[in-house]
């Protein structure tokens, strides 16, 4: 039941092979390992997911399935676990990055940010414009949450997995 309704949520092979930034990648998606749905190939493409979509802030689509491309991890999964960021979490965890990326790199986190609310900007500058002017504490912050947070939904991902055979395996009639 799960496992059906995860599959009717998550994009299919054709949706993924018609859409026009994957297109391009047409002949190499034609390996059985980026459908197939198995514990190593599920954890490694929600952790290229949630590192591509928190580290970079447009095209994460495309880059995570170019990354699961060259690794083998599940395309589905890659492409649907970049929506850890959207349009509800994308504030708060950029904020958090910058705030993280500041402790790390000893910047004081409030002159990039006064600036920006001052106006110091132009008032047509873009997003990227208005993140490219917190620089290195947000890169540095972006940087280390994408690892932590791609690693840690691997090890999730893996480990919930095995639960879930686990608990399979020790229900069934003579297994005990």
């Amino acid at each position: 039941m799960r496992r059906q309704r995860l599959r009717r949520l998550l994009p299919d092979r054709e949706k993924i092979l018609a859409n026009r930034f994957v297109r391009w990648l047409g002949p190499h998606l034609h390996h059985p390992r980026l459908w197939h749905w198995s514990r190593r190939g599920v954890a490694l493409g929600v952790a290229l997911g949630v590192f591509f979509g928190l580290l970079i802030p447009v095209a994460q689509i495309p880059v995570s399935a170019a990354a699961a491309i060259a690794l083998r991890a599940n395309l589905p999964a890659a492409a649907a676990s970049t929506l850890v960021t959207n349009p509800v979490t994308f504030a708060p965890l950029y904020y958090a990055a910058y705030r993280l990326g500041a402790l790390l790199t000893g910047e004081d986190p409030q002159p990039a940010a006064a600036e920006i609310a001052a106006g110091e900007l132009p008032p047509d500058a873009g997003p990227l414009a208005r993140i490219r002017a917190l620089g290195r504490p947000l890169l540095a912050g972006l940087a280390v949450t994408a690892v932590l947070c791609g690693l840690l939904a691997y090890l999730l991902v893996s480990l919930g997995w095995r639960l879930l055979v686990w608990r399979r395996r020790r229900g069934r009639p003579g297994t005990r």
